[in-house]
């Protein structure tokens, strides 16, 4: 740490990429929650389409890819904002809305924390109830802002949107923001129909989860007219190019094949299917999940035990030392995750 450094930075705890590094790109990747297909034909011809003109500066308003999301989506193109990854435009909102503190579960993605920490907000969280699930009954959040990832992250639980509509309707002086990074892979009702009713609710989503393009950055809100004013000007303060051409292109190409991303996601959740069971019988608990991963942990041997072990196999999962037991297993591939099982089952035995 450089003596330049601002004091109020001194004590920040960025987000872990460590297991993200380029050493392990040999290894079955079941932990950063990536999809295991590829973009789409269509979403790569269009960003190699769009890198000719790289020599001048992208749409600012993303025009073309607006336009396109706000038909699928049946809202105005002025209610959405586009954001470098999701983590930019949560970013946004806690530049923007945070003001007087925000509230978050116990257990969900961590980053809410660093970005509060971040932007010096003062944040308190929820603790889930003995199912995982957010406790929305009676919650008094007193003007703060409250972050709700549905489903959840790492939990991969499902809320449903009218527990999340008691939320708003109880505290209508806080904003609620909706962080459905996995809705797509739920196969349920989404949150979105409630900034239609009410004044307070920001929607956020990603296209690197579903829609393969994570490597690309692309992620957006959706909300009503006036916040979305409010994003677009802190947007526009800090990073007005923010989606490079390249990226809006093969956003716009990945909309334009929605059926080549369904059969994925489909796909994703019948392996999903298959592995909870088959986890189970070796003696995992495992998670009702709504998400492409599964949270789970043994009966037996210890979540840092397994991580440790199916990495010396290359296999990468996620664990989490605040949460000992637990590992978070990105869904594959069917031959990855039948590669998973055929692994777990040897260190199993050979832990008995």
């Amino acid at each position: 740490m450089s003596k330049f450094l601002h004091s109020k930075y001194k004590s920040i705890t960025p987000y872990d990429t460590s297991s993200e590094i380029e050493s392990f790109n040999d290894y079955i990747r079941l932990n950063t929650n990536e999809s295991p297909f590829s973009p789409s034909p269509l979403a790569v011809k269009y960003a190699s389409e769009a890198a000719s003109g790289l020599n001048y500066y992208s749409d600012p308003e993303c025009s073309a890819l607006s336009n396109k999301l706000s038909e699928m989506l049946g809202v105005s193109p002025t209610q959405i904002v586009f954001g470098n990854g999701s983590d930019e435009i949560l970013n946004f909102l806690f530049s923007a809305f945070c003001e007087r503190g925000c509230v978050f579960p116990d257990i969900t993605y961590s980053f809410y924390k660093i970005l509060a920490d971040f932007h010096g907000v003062d944040y308190r969280t929820i603790a889930l109830n003995n199912f995982y699930l957010l406790p929305v009954d009676y919650v008094d959040l007193n003007g703060r802002t409250i972050f709700v990832a549905n489903p959840n992250a790492p939990t991969g639980i499902y809320l449903i949107p009218a527990a999340i509509e008691t939320l708003i309707i109880q505290n209508p002086q806080s904003l609620v923001v909706v962080d459905e990074a996995y809705i797509d892979f739920a196969g349920r009702e989404s949150a979105l129909k409630l900034i239609r009713r009410y004044k307070n609710v920001v929607i956020v989503r990603t296209f690197s989860k579903s829609r393969s393009l994570a490597g690309a950055r692309l992620g957006y809100c959706v909300t009503n007219e006036e916040l979305a004013q409010d994003i677009r000007n802190i947007k526009n303060t800090l990073t007005p190019y923010n989606i490079n051409a390249m990226t809006q292109a093969a956003g716009l190409g990945s909309l334009e094949d929605d059926e080549y991303y369904r059969d994925n996601i489909n796909l994703i959740c019948s392996t999903r299917q298959l592995v909870k069971p088959a986890l189970e019988q070796m003696g995992f608990e495992v998670l009702e999940s709504a998400t492409n991963f599964l949270f789970a942990r043994h009966e037996n041997i210890s979540g840092a035990r397994i991580f440790e072990a199916l990495k010396e196999r290359k296999i990468m999962i996620r664990h989490f030392m605040s949460l000992s037991a637990w590992n978070r297993i990105t869904i594959g591939t069917p031959e990855q995750m039948q590669k998973l099982l055929r692994e777990l089952g040897e260190i199993i035995n050979h832990e008995a």
